[in-house]
């Protein structure tokens, strides 16, 4: 790199490889779903979009805003999101 003194590890490991590389967000998570202030991960509900002719009142209006996600359906998303979302 012109410009920049690297310093190499008493180890004579290159330099560019010391470190880890950066994980990369899924874009379709990021895209989803919000991390709450308490961690927890909040999605939006299925099934708003069409035909809800066949589905009563009831239904609709649960199904308004968005969910919690469950603890193990959580622990899945945390895992493509692997520096929170900013």
């Amino acid at each position: 790199m012109p410009g920049r003194l690297i310093k190499t590890p008493e180890d004579g490991a290159s330099p560019l490889r010391r470190e880890m590389p950066k994980l990369k967000t899924k874009s379709g998570a990021k895209k989803r779903f919000k991390i709450t202030a308490t961690g927890k991960i909040k999605a939006g509900v299925a099934g708003k979009r069409h035909r809800l002719l066949s589905h009563n009142a009831k239904y609709i209006r649960q199904n308004r805003g968005t969910k919690v996600m469950s603890a193990s359906d959580a622990k899945i998303i945390k895992t493509f999101l692997p520096y929170g979302l900013s």
